[in-house]
């Protein structure tokens, strides 16, 4: 284990590794009650969401400690599962079947970019206002989710948008926010989860909640294994929503990696990732995987943060997430006495934590961040991540041109931009 994982090397032992591997867990667990809510909503059979939650993240966290050796696990990502559900599935109607094959689809262009080596001059060529923008964009649509699921906004005729009405649900809800932030505050490890556990909790005498046990045997995947449709998604007016889910797929992973590995100590001082390579072939693999399952795209998680700082450095803190996600298989009852007013709050949270990538801007220059924050406010007001993306990759060009700085425009960014001025045109 010490040769192979390098825990002498790293300066750190089997013990710690686990440790980090417990906290890195807490810290994200509440997606296996989240994840199986937003799948339903796009109607998925939410028991075998949960099994494929709890198996993607196991399969696509172990293959990130076995192949990178990295401390960094992985699970369905928030945000692109919102995009699944509502953005793909509810607002544009695919059935979710075609949904799965376009996750897969993406997943396999993510993994021919990191095999064919033009990974260096994609993801160097998009400038970080886009990627902020992107990262706060995607937030942002999350947390017109969960205020909608929450109940704090409701459409409105004249407004578009409005007050929902201030009911024991919502109630509830709002104080959930509110301990999961006072409780993030504090550095509780697994505050979201807790919070959600907590305000779930609350529900129970008031009637809101029912309790339907904590431990048994995993619900079937028979639903939604191999289920994908991949002709379907082939389909020439589903081919945006293809390259939507590898864009932001490949931006995610791409940020989380360089946030935790400089975090870690593993970033060499040039500021390259080493093993990066590989970490994206197991980014690439967890999603092609996590379709094949019945899930929407599994990526890289930023909570990996939470072990790194608990003294995590090698594959082996990966390889105890997955082993507790195996475990959290035989939890599919507490996940589903989980109501909609006690996971919104999370889905609150997750977005202003998000939001924190507009701090990066330059906000000196408004080639750099008025194209972020188009990007950022198109995402909720269009209900589309996709137009938010294409909508701020042709501004950051056009901008940038009629500037007089054409020449600060990568190649892959014109590419981009071309690409998605076809896909408006086209519809």
């Amino acid at each position: 284990m010490d040769r192979f994982f390098g825990l002498s090397a790293n300066n750190t032992t089997a013990r710690t590794e686990a440790l980090a591997g417990v906290t890195t867990f807490l810290t994200m667990a509440y997606i296996l009650v989240v994840n199986p809510s937003i799948m339903a909503a796009a109607g998925i059979d939410p028991g075998a969401a949960f099994v494929a939650t709890c198996l993607a993240a196991a399969i696509g966290s172990a293959l990130m400690g076995l192949l990178a050796n990295y401390p960094i696990a992985m699970a369905p990502g928030m945000g692109l599962n919102a995009y699944f559900a509502f953005g793909v599935v509810g607002a544009m109607g695919v059935p979710w079947q075609v949904a799965l094959g376009a996750v897969f689809l993406g997943g396999v262009l993510f993994f021919l970019v990191s095999v064919l080596r033009i990974r260096e001059w994609l993801i160097g060529g998009i400038p970080l206002s886009l990627k902020l923008g992107i990262a706060a964009g995607i937030g942002a649509f999350l947390g017109l989710i969960g205020l909608k699921n929450l109940g704090l906004v409701v459409d409105h005729p004249a407004t578009l948008v409005g007050m929902g009405r201030f009911t024991a649900p919502v109630l509830l809800g709002c104080a959930g926010l509110v301990l999961i932030a006072a409780l993030s505050a504090r550095r509780v490890p697994g505050a979201v989860l807790l919070g959600i556990l907590l305000t779930a909790a609350a529900g129970i005498p008031l009637g809101l909640t029912e309790f339907k046990g904590i431990v048994a045997p995993p619900p079937s995947l028979a639903p939604t294994f191999l289920q994908l449709d991949l002709a379907g998604a082939l389909q020439l007016g589903l081919l945006g929503i293809v390259f939507t889910f590898f864009l932001v797929d490949l931006l995610d992973n791409t940020g989380t990696l360089i946030a935790t590995t400089h975090r870690a100590g593993l970033m060499r001082p040039d500021g390259t990732v080493p093993r990066l390579g590989r970490a994206l072939l197991a980014d690439s693999g967890g999603a092609m995987i996590g379709a094949t399952l019945g899930t929407s795209t599994t990526v890289s998680y930023i909570e990996s943060a939470a072990g790194i700082q608990q003294g995590g450095r090698t594959g082996l803190t990966a390889l105890v997430v997955a082993l507790c996600f195996l475990g959290a298989l035989f939890l599919a009852p507490l996940a589903a006495s989980v109501p909609a007013f006690a996971t919104a709050p999370a889905l609150v949270f997750v977005a202003a934590l998000m939001a924190q990538a507009l701090r990066g801007l330059d906000w000196e220059d408004e080639t750099e961040y008025l194209p972020a924050i188009l990007t950022m406010l198109a995402m909720p007001f269009t209900f589309s991540i996709a137009t938010g993306i294409g909508l701020g990759f042709v501004a950051y060009a056009a901008i940038k041109a009629l500037a007089g700085r054409a020449g600060e425009v990568h190649g892959a960014v014109w590419l981009l931009a071309a690409l998605c001025v076809a896909k408006f045109a086209l519809g």
